[in-house]
């Protein structure tokens, strides 16, 4: 047998392989254990679906393409959500190796959206107060700011130092947030109500309504980059706002006890300070644009970057609008029929007994559902049904929920009363020619009740079309919801709610005319001719 003697170098590679290969297999069985893991605290495992309110630039904000880097957002098809939190959401996706989901809520309804389970977290430039830790958790802070007051550059208070030189003030702040309770430390200021968004607080100031609101620096710095009509004032130590680190940080929003927290925290530390400046520059540099074009010029740009948006959100706001209107009816029908059916003591003591109790359950739902405002069930139903039952419903089906269980709440009424308008001779006349009680509700009774009623079925049906608006609350993408994006996008309050105003108003318009021609086509013919039993046609 031949002896082979092993090169060094070959016996050097074998010596590393025979090394690094059980540590490579534990660093994989760890990277797929960190899989595991991270999965078990997401709704989607593979998806990290972020919440934010796409409306708050320069840390985010909706666009109508990906350019820059924009990320599609989930539940508004045609809207891409780009800005300093867009960015590190991505990054956090990447770095964990999870499919990035971003989903645009309004901003009170970023929390119970987090809680019960629509989210897996909150990037949306929100301070980790103590008052918000009580109900989520917090990673560790990923930009830190200073609080400023905007206004406008020829503002009396432009050239202001201190807050004292603010005395007399009239300042606001975002809803819901620690910036509106820094409004109190200005001396005698007059301490204007919240408002529920920076777009609506540019435009107070911009209409002479207020003279300054609060803002981190990032978001003063963009709103001045968006229009030059306006400046900021920042403070010296000692001589600005009273605040902590955590007022002036920034932090990612997790569920109670959820060990996603840690892994975003990994995240965060890989990221150097000067990328996250450099990171927040880049995006004030991208809301900066140029000279207005004049009112008409501006409706104009807006309506070419949005049409498509204002279109849809349209469409949405008639289908939600149309089909609960419909579905209300149909249940408002059932109802008010069961309601007028002759059951008496006379009927049996258990059958009367049933029908009381159901009677009474329809009472109190009518009651609390017209007793509410819709605004209210929108959050309780879309939010509570999943944080208390788990059921997860689309935002689009608990809208047509929503509507049509409130539309049927008043019709119901309004067809009952239409009932009770026709006259008794008519029922009476009915049973005499042999028929029963659901025959002659169904050929003589409603028919002419239904015509009695269909002014008010068009009011409710008009007045659906304009109450989607509230729906924005749970990201319903109706007219409305898309009317504030294009406003927080472009910081043209008046011009895009302008656009918003006329589409309402064809919409409702259209829809009154051709509910007219529906009962002149009810009402019959206004012509036609008596004939006397003698000379009627043979």
């Amino acid at each position: 047998m031949k002896n082979y003697r092993v090169p060094v170098i070959t016996t050097l590679l074998i010596l590393l392989f025979s090394i690094f290969m059980p540590l490579s297999a534990v660093v994989s069985a760890q990277d797929n254990t960190n899989i595991e893991e991270i999965n078990q605290e997401l709704e989607t495992p593979g998806v990290l679906r972020v919440g934010m309110e796409a409306n708050y630039a320069p840390f985010n904000w909706s666009q109508t393409s990906a350019s820059n880097g924009g990320i599609a957002i989930s539940n508004s098809n045609g809207e891409y959500a780009n800005g300093y939190d867009a960015q590190i959401a991505q990054r956090i996706a990447d770095e964990l190796g999870l499919q990035l989901e971003i989903v645009k809520l309004e901003w009170d309804g970023l929390p119970p959206a987090l809680q019960s389970g629509k989210i897996d977290a909150i990037i949306a430039g929100m301070s980790p107060t103590p008052e918000r830790a009580q109900q989520i958790d917090f990673t560790d802070s990923y930009y830190e700011s200073d609080i400023v007051l905007v206004l406008r550059s020829d503002s009396d208070y432009a050239d202001a130092s201190s807050l004292e030189d603010f005395t007399g003030a009239r300042v606001t702040g975002q809803l819901n947030t620690f910036h509106y309770d820094l409004v109190e430390e200005i001396p005698d200021v007059e301490q204007q109500t919240a408002m529920d968004s920076f777009p609506t607080m540019i435009s107070s100031v911009m209409s002479d309504k207020s003279d300054a609101y609060v803002s981190e620096r990032p978001g003063a710095m963009a709103a001045v980059a968006a229009n030059s009509d306006l400046t900021y004032v920042t403070f010296a130590d000692g001589e600005g706002f009273d605040t902590s680190a955590v007022d002036t940080s920034i932090a990612v929003g997790t569920r109670k006890d959820s060990g996603l927290t840690s892994y975003i925290n990994e995240v965060l530390a890989t990221i150097p300070q000067a990328e996250r400046d450099q990171l927040m520059q880049d995006m004030v540099d991208l809301n900066e644009r140029g000279e207005s074009t004049g009112f008409w010029g501006d409706v104009r740009n807006i309506w070419d970057n949005f049409g498509t948006q204002f279109l849809r959100g349209a469409g949405s706001t008639m289908f939600i609008a149309l089909t609960s209107t419909i579905i209300g009816f149909l249940i408002g029908l059932v109802i008010a029929i069961y309601r007028s059916l002759p059951i008496t003591k006379a009927s049996g003591a258990i059958k009367f007994g049933l029908f009381k109790l159901v009677d009474f359950l329809i009472i109190a739902y009518i009651e609390i559902f017209r007793g509410t405002p819709m605004m209210v069930q929108a959050m309780l139903i879309f939010y509570g049904s999943k944080l208390f039952f788990d059921i997860d419903m689309s935002s689009m089906s608990a809208a047509l929920l929503i509507v049509s269980v409130n539309t049927a709440a008043y019709l119901s009424e309004v067809i009952r009363g239409g009932i009770h308008g026709v006259d008794d001779g008519q029922l009476e006349a009915s049973k005499a020619i042999g028929m029963n009680h659901v025959q002659a509700m169904t050929y003589v009774i409603l028919p002419q009740a239904i015509r009695n009623i269909l002014p008010a079925l068009g009011n409710e049906f008009v007045i659906n079309i304009k109450d989607t608006s509230v729906l924005n609350v749970i990201a319903v993408t109706e007219l409305f919801f898309v009317t504030r994006s294009a406003s927080g996008s472009t910081y043209m309050t008046f011009q895009t709610f302008f656009i918003a105003a006329l589409i309402y108003f064809v919409l409702t318009f259209t829809t009154t005319r051709l509910l007219r021609l529906v009962e002149r086509k009810m009402d019959g013919r206004s012509d036609y001719t008596v004939y006397e039993s003698s000379s009627m046609p043979q």
